[in-house]
């Protein structure tokens, strides 16, 4: 019966399918490899999927990754050999990972499919940068199939002096994934410059138009860059000077923030609404809290999020809460997912990672060849 069912249904039941499970049946026979392949390069999934966890080691130890399935809730090792230079996540783009090169402390930027095992750097910046805040606008129109269209933005860093020395480098550049460049698209106010440069991670979120960064230091505050206009603003954060970590995530379009207290407090989400307010919520369930910190602060939490689940971890061997969307439910809901100690058997080192959140996706990228 499977070898005479026509292309379209069996396409259609591919399409219920994990990203694992296709990746098998793809291997099953040649007609089913066939209209795997046709599927993928015509569809648009796997958006209507969970987004997987990846976990990637931030010293690049291995090269190795570890994907989490929120479907079955397996943990999958991939290998990371192919990547041709020592490596850092920087955040998920899509299907793809944005990575920067650590073999020099200048900035050059790289994406990968880890799942197809594609990598490509990207070309060199106009201007040579050092520790600049990186932000990522995923253009959602331009995705269909295996077309993927967005723009990086790169915003001050340190760079060479014309006479010597380092000084902030006050401009914004910006990489198109259309046309394959870089460009600069304008400056920036010297004291926003210093600002990303010292005290801005590379995470960043994008919505309504405008790029946000979380600053790094206590007090907390957020930077915010108009990109029609490249305007920049900073926005207050909620009890600031009290928060032992905070970061930024979207969830359902708006801009959120997950902050911990100090001294062990309590865990709490705030959502920016109209006239740049926050307002609370969410707070983590006491029990998950404590679960998670052990009890103790949350200073080495970090926070990774999409528009459907929010993700707090620490070591690849911890355990990991999840705020994410119930399926058909129309509520959100915690749920505990264990660490990743053993992968078929083998123990896996527990090591500091980054996460990121992507839609596995085994079509050929055209980011990947151009």
């Amino acid at each position: 019966m499977w070898s005479n069912l026509p292309f379209d249904l069996l396409a259609k039941i591919f399409s219920f399918l994990s990203p694992d499970s296709l990746a098998r049946a793809r291997s099953a026979c040649r007609r089913w490899h066939t209209c795997a392949k046709s599927y993928l390069l015509t569809s648009s999934w796997p958006q209507h999927q969970q987004p997987w966890f990846l976990a990637l080691p931030t010293r690049n130890r291995g090269q190795c990754c570890y994907a989490h399935n929120p479907v079955t809730g397996n943990w999958h090792m991939l290998s990371l050999d192919f990547f041709p230079v020592p490596v850092r996540p920087v955040a998920s783009i899509g299907s793809l990972i944005l990575l920067r090169s650590t073999n020099s402390t200048i900035l050059q930027l790289a994406i990968c499919n880890p799942f197809t095992r594609e990598f490509r750097q990207l070309p060199a910046l106009n201007i040579t940068r050092t520790n600049p805040a990186v932000g990522i606008v995923l253009l959602e129109s331009g995705q269909h199939g295996n077309s993927l269209c967005f723009m990086i933005y790169v915003a001050g860093g340190m760079s060479d002096a014309p006479r010597g020395g380092a000084t902030y480098e006050s401009t914004l550049e910006m990489y198109d994934s259309r046309d394959g460049t870089w460009q600069i698209v304008g400056p920036m106010p010297t004291e926003f410059a210093v600002r990303v440069t010292v005290w801005t991670p590379n995470d960043s979120v994008y919505t309504d138009g405008v790029l946000y960064w979380m600053t790094s230091a206590r007090a907390y505050s957020v930077m915010a860059l108009e990109i029609g206009s490249n305007r920049w603003r900073e926005l207050s954060v909620p009890l600031s000077d009290r928060l032992e970590f905070a970061a930024l995530v979207r969830r359902n379009g708006r801009l959120t923030l997950v902050g911990g207290m100090l001294d062990g407090g309590d865990g709490c989400i705030w959502e920016l609404e109209e006239g740049e307010k926050w307002v609370l919520i969410e707070n983590v369930p006491v029990e998950l809290g404590m679960r998670l910190t052990g009890g103790k602060s949350w200073g080495s939490t970090k926070c990774v999020g999409s528009d459907g689940a929010i993700w707090l971890y620490r070591e690849i061997g911890s355990g990991m809460l999840v705020w994410r969307q119930a399926e058909g439910k129309g509520k959100w809901e915690w749920v505990w997912v264990e660490g990743c100690c053993f992968v078929r058997g083998k123990m896996v080192q527990n090591l500091i990672i980054k996460g990121v959140l992507l839609q596995p996706n085994l079509a050929n990228s055209s980011c990947l060849n151009c």
